[in-house]
């Protein structure tokens, strides 16, 4: 949601793909997430910038490996930062932007993540509380751990979009 209202035109987007779908029952259901490619790339995004675990589970090394003239001992345990693959220059153009288009093939929790999206953006618009601007978004430093939370929590207000 932070990345959507800190770019309404992609916000705008999301929720015309999402509202012409969801029609008058105003509601997104299961069978409508196959429907949804741009809510897909949504979701994929984010999970490349703000994956929930940056660490992958550690694994134990079987034999020796050399990585990038780095040798690993076998017995050892290797953590993969997957933090910091989805931010990698070399891999990413703009590896630190916001954009849902290129949509990497993380395959996570889909299937519930869409539908809530769907909805929550199907039935609500997204303003700032008052006093608040866009740019004062540009806070997506996390907390430390193992999990990935926000340092200063997000704060929106939902408006009930009567259709």
């Amino acid at each position: 949601m932070a990345a959507l209202v800190k770019k309404p035109l992609l916000m705008k987007k999301l929720q015309a793909e999402i509202r012409q779908l969801s029609g008058e029952k105003n509601l997104i259901d299961e069978k409508d997430m196959e429907k949804l490619p741009y809510l897909t790339a949504v979701v994929k995004e984010s999970l490349r910038l703000y994956p929930p675990a940056p660490l992958l589970v550690p694994r134990e090394m079987t034999k020796k490996y050399s990585v990038n003239g780095y040798e690993i001992e076998g017995g050892s345990t290797a953590y993969v930062n997957a933090w910091a693959i989805a931010r990698d220059p070399a891999i990413w153009e703009n590896e630190d932007e916001f954009l849902p288009e290129r949509c990497p093939g993380i395959v996570m929790a889909m299937a519930e993540m869409k539908l809530a999206l769907a909805n929550v953006v199907c039935k609500f618009a997204w303003d700032l509380p008052v006093g608040m601007k866009e740019e004062d978004i540009i806070d997506f430093e996390v907390l430390p751990g193992i999990t990935m939370h926000k340092k200063n929590a997000l704060r929106l207000l939902p408006k009930l979009v009567i259709a």
